[in-house]
């Protein structure tokens, strides 16, 4: 039986966990993208600068991590799930927390190789706006900035 995933904020102590996530997430779904910097590095990063600064949100299962998200403001600007947790619906739940918490809109930015990513934020309503050639990122991967906006309510008695 699959234990239950509950979301909630990371803390101070949740940095390796979320840096574990991401790492196994990107090796698995980005092989031919090079990552710009070293495990310890980004171990680092996630641990001092990323969960230190609030808006990382982490997916667990029996006290595991088996997600990880940071919401900057409007922009999704991580979403990782453990290779083995995909496709069970934890990617959908992130997106729900994240639109929940923006109203007003989204927007992310996903590698152009990563077709299943692309699939999924068009399933949640992601619009391409935007495609460069990756020379602003550090991966120097040609990427795709996605957006989201809430549909217009129609008036009642409309």
């Amino acid at each position: 039986m699959t234990p239950p995933v509950g979301l909630r904020p990371a803390t101070g102590s949740d940095g390796a966990a979320v840096a574990d996530v991401y790492l196994r997430s990107y090796d698995a779904a980005l092989p031919s993208v090079r990552r710009a910097h070293t495990d310890d590095e980004v171990r680092d990063f996630f641990t001092h600068v990323v969960v230190a600064r609030g808006g990382t949100w982490i997916a667990e299962a029996a006290g595991e991590a088996v997600g990880m998200m940071v919401l900057e403001g409007d922009e999704l600007s991580q979403l990782y799930l453990a290779p083995e947790w995909r496709g069970r619906g934890i990617g959908d739940r992130f997106v729900a927390l994240a639109k929940d918490r923006s109203p007003e809109g989204l927007s992310l930015w996903t590698f152009q190789v990563n077709a299943p990513a692309h699939r999924f934020y068009a399933r949640h309503g992601f619009t391409e706006a935007e495609r460069t050639d990756g020379s602003e990122n550090e991966e120097r991967e040609p990427d795709i900035r996605f957006v989201w906006r809430p549909a217009a309510e129609t008036p009642s008695g409309a």
